[in-house]
């Protein structure tokens, strides 16, 4: 592993990458500490605090993505958020609007017209979700905003969507020219940025009460196992093989060869959870806002709080659904079925076109269960660890699945750059052994 992580600094392009990323991750990490003109961040502070006593809003969900921003009041509070929700709607336009799916299979000239377009979406999202806050600040008790006005608004909206666009091309900046997917990496960055507070939480509990000692580490071998199933999930692939049969093209021979097609278990990655989240989170959401004292938002939000049967119960069935919805969004069996005839392969044993599109069609149908089921598991695990173990800190659920998957993909990148240039990877060996060419 040492002299794994030393080769990846003696090849010149991979070095300048990783630091060029570690240098972005910082500048993002040093501005998440720049406060909102007019906010006063311990009131706010003060006021999440007794969020999460009373139970979890969209507004905390929020905070999980940005790393603490939105509880500090940063310039950054919006975080990525706008971006991600704009590229997944873009997504989706794609599977039922035909000018978007006609773009996605444009190629190169496609993929920018949808840049562009999610980029005005990332704006417009942006200006919306910074007025809300911007209202909301002002509505909260607790001298949050010490001058309201006109100017706060206007101040505080600018800042925000400012925020967003440059941390939408901090991000761009990393995917272009540093290793790994930026703005999955700036979601990876806030995060993990928690992580240590919450551990320095737990040695301090140990400090003072001795016997938590054996909670604390039951709960530590605990997160090292799930962790190492959620990874597990994570890289499952169902194969299905195909074979394709050969062309002759003028004094040329094309194809004959056996493949196949790689379909994971948890195609729809950590989409459905946040779906999910954010539909349950609402009503308490509305009813932290305007619902306060008893009445119907009360009963509804304590019927919808976390460790509720009823919450519990819509939370599965909620990812469930959306892990099929998403799936059969991004993936079609009829289409893959065509692109197969149209060169020329064929799933042994199956007719090709319709009979092959049913058979991966219900291949899909098995699969997305057990990983809908077992991320399920995942997204109710957070709860699990505070109730059982009094965790004082988030884990598993939405975050332990982004910190997964973006971790995976990077370090399958550096692993490329290190297996390509004849070095061994993190997980296989390079044909040859010396410097980089």
């Amino acid at each position: 592993m040492l002299k794994t992580i030393g080769n990846m600094f003696r090849i010149p392009d991979l070095k300048k990458k990783i630091l060029f990323t570690a240098l972005f991750l910082v500048l993002y990490r040093l501005g998440s500490f720049i406060p909102v003109p007019g906010v006063d961040a311990s009131a706010l502070r003060a006021f999440f605090e007794g969020a999460r006593e009373g139970g979890n809003t969209l507004f905390g969900l929020l905070d999980l993505f940005v790393g603490g921003n939105f509880e500090r009041a940063s310039v950054f509070a919006l975080g990525i958020m706008p971006y991600i929700t704009a590229s997944i709607v873009i997504q989706l336009l794609g599977s039922i609007i035909p000018y978007f799916e006609k773009l996605r299979k444009e190629g190169a000239d496609g993929q920018k017209k949808l840049n562009q377009i999610t980029r005005y979406g990332t704006v417009g999202l942006g200006a919306f979700n910074a007025i809300t806050i911007t209202m909301w600040l002002t509505n909260l008790s607790g001298g949050v905003v010490p001058a309201p006005g006109v100017l706060f608004h206007l101040t505080g909206i600018i800042t925000l969507i400012t925020g967003t666009m440059i941390v939408m091309w901090l991000g761009e900046q990393i995917t272009e020219h540093g290793i790994g997917n930026g703005i999955s990496l700036i979601i990876f960055a806030g995060i993990i940025a928690r992580y240590p507070e919450g551990f320095i939480r737990m040695f301090q509990k140990i400090g003072a009460d001795p016997s938590y000692t054996w909670k604390a580490v039951v709960a530590v071998v605990l997160m090292v196992l799930v962790t190492a199933a959620v990874i597990f999930v994570t890289e499952a692939i169902r194969k299905i093989p195909v074979q394709y049969a050969k062309r002759i093209v003028g004094r040329r021979v094309y194809g004959g060869q056996s493949t196949y097609i790689p379909l994971r278990v948890n195609t729809a990655g950590v989409i459905p959870i946040i779906f999910a989240q954010s539909i349950l989170m609402f009503p308490a959401t509305i009813a932290a806002l305007f619902g306060r004292g008893g009445g119907f938002w009360a009963t509804l939000q304590r019927w919808l709080s976390p460790g509720a049967a009823l919450y519990t119960l819509l939370y599965v069935a909620l990812i469930v659904f959306f892990a099929y919805f998403y799936t059969s969004m991004v993936l079609n069996p009829t289409e893959m079925a065509e692109n197969m005839v149209k060169y020329g392969g064929h799933i042994p044993g199956k007719k090709p076109g319709k009979k092959t599109a049913e058979y991966i069609n219900n291949v899909l149908v098995r699969i997305t269960l057990p990983g809908a089921i077992f991320f399920a598991f995942i997204a109710l695990l957070p709860e699990i660890m505070s109730n059982q173990f009094d965790l004082p800190f988030y884990f598993g659920g939405t975050g332990l699945i982004i910190v997964v998957g973006v971790a995976l993909d990077t370090l399958q990148q550096i692993e490329s750059h290190l297996v390509m240039r004849h070095y061994d990877g993190f997980m296989k060996k390079g044909k040859l052994r010396g410097r980089s060419s």
